[in-house]
């Protein structure tokens, strides 16, 4: 199921009773312009984070860096970056280096959605969604990670989404993806342990975006009707909001989860447990 895309805010007005978890701390989030990472960059912002808005789309990243100024949250940038290039990845890092001189939160948020069965899909596609879903989280944490290395630590969050944990239809290349996320999370978390970087990641059921329509309309339904099948899967009965992952996020990157790492943490109303 994808969950990356689409809009949501942070969840409360800025200045609103957050905690300062992130004062001092600077945050890179990829696939930032909307979704799931536009909420966790408010998120991150209203607890005192600089937060750095990674998208391929430049024009989205653009608006999404305004409307969080416009929310009274200034200290954010947005740069245009492909994740699957790691020549781009490379300057976007230096580039934060220069503005920031650290690095201390990195949330591997871009993602992509093609359906299809193996015999349907095209090598195109395939690599395509392996790119973007799981050679992304290793080419951006590849040169985040001696930046934490050198600075003493840091958090590392990847969308690893529920895909990470069960099989769904005709999702094939991207429960593949998925599935790697979630492994890699947890061999990186065994690396780095004891070099005060942990990992984690989240594994989100659908959220409330608007790519939920589009997913709709590319597996043949309407989005009423795909709605109503994924409300009786959910066993809490509806499907979650930007918000609620976000704050999933925050927490895995915040110090109050300072004893979690290589964990899988679903966010999905129970859909994992069923």
């Amino acid at each position: 199921m994808q969950t990356e895309d689409g809009t949501g805010k942070g969840g409360g007005e800025a200045g609103a009773s957050r905690c300062r978890r992130f004062e001092g701390k600077v945050a890179l989030i990829t696939g930032g312009a909307s979704g799931i990472g536009l909420a966790t960059a408010g998120r991150l912002l209203e607890e005192g984070a600089a937060v750095v808005i990674a998208d391929l789309d430049s024009e989205a990243a653009q608006a999404a860096a305004a409307e969080l100024k416009d929310r009274g949250l200034p200290d954010v940038a947005a740069r245009r970056c492909d994740v699957t290039r790691g020549a781009e990845v490379e300057a976007l890092v230096a580039w934060i280096l220069s503005e920031h001189e650290r690095l201390d939160v990195l949330f591997n948020n871009a993602g992509i959605y093609e359906p299809g069965e193996v015999h349907e899909i095209d090598e195109e596609a395939w690599d395509r969604q392996i790119g973007v879903n799981l050679r992304s989280v290793y080419l951006v944490s590849h040169h985040v990670v001696p930046v934490m290395l050198e600075q003493g630590g840091g958090a590392i969050v990847n969308n690893a989404s529920v895909a990470a944990l069960v099989g769904d239809f005709k999702s094939a290349a991207y429960c593949t993806g998925k599935g790697g996320v979630g492994m890699l999370t947890r061999a990186m978390a065994l690396d780095y342990a004891k070099r005060g970087i942990r990992v984690n990641a989240i594994c989100c059921g659908e959220i409330d975006t608007p790519l939920f329509v589009r997913e709709s309309y590319q597996i043949g339904l309407t989005p009423e009707s795909y709605r109503e099948i994924l409300y009786e899967a959910h066993p809490v009965g509806r499907i979650g909001l930007p918000s609620e992952a976000a704050a999933a996020v925050a927490y895995l990157a915040s110090d109050d989860a300072s004893f979690l790492t290589g964990v899988l943490l679903p966010v999905d109303g129970g859909y994992s447990a069923v």
